[in-house]
């Protein structure tokens, strides 16, 4: 390192054990630029960008001819890097590669042994001489490919559409054509073909697939339900022997996004790139942030700092933490969070709920876009997601999940019912938009004493019971405790604070898609507890009788 100059990323990069280094050169031979001043240029790849490209061929000692995903030391790779440092293009590129390139492990070199495009349909003429002892690449034969993103105009935005123009300035044009939504391969059998996918494209899920690019994994969440599509084309490559690569800038922990699960595995046979300048470095002062942005941008010789730093610092007057996950790369959460998921997965303890057991219920209703929920709480603190029905289905509906996109309301009845005998409910507290008829129907049917409408736009009252269940969640002393149901704590962490007047919130979604239902639930049935406790109805009536 240069005496006086600050440490980069780049620093680490060095390369001692074996990998398939045909690729990053039939890559820079291969493909263009595929944009900006320099389009149609041929492509270098950035530091950052070959390190990650040797770390993903990189080849086990004891790897043999036949093996596919097992003759790699990485099963597969997630790329966390700032805005506009190249994640788009070099994943167009490695895409490529997987369709018509040497990416296939096919034995070690004794000495001799040359790659020739001209052997795999490509006139372009180039060839390359192996090294004795060096792991050598074949293509694959008519692979399936898919490109995943939360939307085609997301995945056509980052990575589809440079994938378009490196092939149209290539030498690759005459080996591939490209569509809309789908490039085929032109050579062999004629049925290779890389597509784009969102979660809509379900019955493209199961197909025999050998690669995966999943792009901006840090959105993926199970409210959108892209985590499932991740996981289900992971499935689908362990069947094919294949792997993926996933992309993203750095996400908000609040969300518990496929990008940070894959962060927080324990799995050995994950490569992670993921710079991050030294935690002392302030992002909220000029002089540090610049020496973060230096770090988290070494290798992205196209980038301007100036620009990059001036972007960030305007962004830091409305919303610091995005300012710092996209331009510092950098795991914080988003502005207005309201109650620390860490804490609330702190207070999880998966224990039964007798029948019998009184307890208060929150209801919050929806109709075909928000989710409805019934949450429980006993009146010794511990707060849970009821099951029902045969399936013992939890009471947690989302429309999207039902014929027409609409609740069955007449399911969440029988549900009620079967919870108000299962248990000794002593109140519920109901907010009655879009279900005034129901709740009426209910307080007649239990009695106005046990079901009680609790509007949740009322402000004051809203604010002090958020509140009541975010202290008790963060305070040691407590006894709180809860289920550990996932789709509550999701939506516990999709919670945001909007501020009203007089120093007080409400709680808002972070987005139309991160849904918080089950969290509004959860603040009902605890204010529904304390409420009890206060009127001194924790203790069980002598007399309750329940029935099975």
């Amino acid at each position: 390192m240069a005496k006086g100059r600050s440490p980069s990323a780049a620093d680490a990069f060095v390369v001692d054990f074996p990998t398939l280094w045909v690729v990053p050169d039939w890559m820079e031979a291969h493909l263009p630029v595929p944009g900006g001043f320099r389009a149609g240029e041929p492509m270098e790849l950035y530091p950052w960008q070959l390190w990650c490209t040797v770390n993903h061929y990189r080849v086990k000692p004891k790897a043999v001819f036949g093996q596919r995903s097992t003759a790699f030391h990485y099963r597969r790779s997630q790329v966390v890097a700032p805005q506009k440092t190249g994640k788009g293009p070099w994943s167009a590129a490695i895409t490529l590669a997987e369709m018509v390139g040497p990416v296939v492990f096919s034995g070690w070199a004794a000495g001799g042994e040359v790659y020739r495009c001209s052997a795999h349909g490509c006139g372009c003429g180039w060839w390359y001489a192996y090294e004795p002892g060096e792991p050598m690449g074949m293509p694959w034969h008519d692979p399936l490919i898919q490109m995943l993103g939360a939307s085609s105009d997301q995945v056509e935005t980052n990575v589809y559409g440079h994938l378009k123009a490196m092939v149209k300035n290539s030498p690759l044009a005459d080996l591939l054509t490209t569509g809309e939504e789908f490039t085929r391969i032109l050579t062999g059998d004629g049925g290779g073909r890389a597509d784009v996918v969102t979660s809509s494209a379900r019955s493209r899920l199961g197909n025999p697939i050998v690669f995966a690019l999943q792009d901006e994994t840090g959105t993926y969440t199970t409210t959108n339900k892209m985590i499932s599509v991740a996981e289900a084309q992971r499935r689908g490559l362990a069947g094919m022997s294949g792997r993926s690569l996933e992309t993203t800038n750095a996400w908000d922990p609040s969300e518990d996004s496929y990008a940070q699960r894959t962060a927080a595995s324990k799995a050995r046979d994950i490569f992670r790139y993921h710079p991050q300048a030294p935690k002392a470095l302030r992002y909220d002062n000029a002089r540090q942030r610049r020496k973060i942005h230096s770090y988290v941008y070494a290798g992205s010789s196209h980038v301007d700092l100036d620009a990059i730093g001036a972007e960030a610092t305007e962004l830091l007057e409305k919303d610091p933490a995005q300012a710092e996950r996209f331009f510092g790369n950098r795991v914080v959460s988003g502005t207005g969070s309201w109650l620390d998921s860490e804490a609330w997965a702190a207070r999880v303890d998966a224990r039964e709920v007798p029948r019998g057991t009184r307890v208060v219920l929150g209801f919050d209703g929806s109709d075909i876009d928000d989710h409805t929920a019934l949450r429980a709480e006993t009146l010794d603190g511990h707060q849970f997601t009821p099951v029902y029905g045969p399936d013992q289905a939890p009471t947690i509906w989302n429309p999207a999940d039902y014929p027409g996109g609409q609740v069955p309301r007449l399911e969440v009845d029988a549900a009620l019912d079967e919870l108000m005998r299962r248990f000794d409910v002593v109140r519920l507290y109901a907010d009655p938009p879009y279900w005034e008829t129901e709740v009426d129907e209910w307080v007649d049917r239990y009695g106005e004493r046990r079901v009680i409408r609790w509007h949740t736009r009322r402000v004051v009252q809203m604010h002090a019971a958020a509140e009541r269940l975010r202290t008790d969640v963060l305070k040691a002393d407590t006894g709180f405790t809860h289920d550990g149901c996932e789709l509550t704590a999701d939506h516990i962490a999709n919670a945001r604070t909007a501020a009203r007047p007089g120093d007080r919130y409400v709680l808002r979604k972070a987005s139309d898609q991160q849904k918080i239902d089950a969290a509004v639930t959860s603040v009902l049935a605890h204010e529904a507890a304390m409420d009890t406790i206060a009127a001194g109805l924790a203790r069980k009536r002598k007399t309750y009788v329940y029935t099975a």
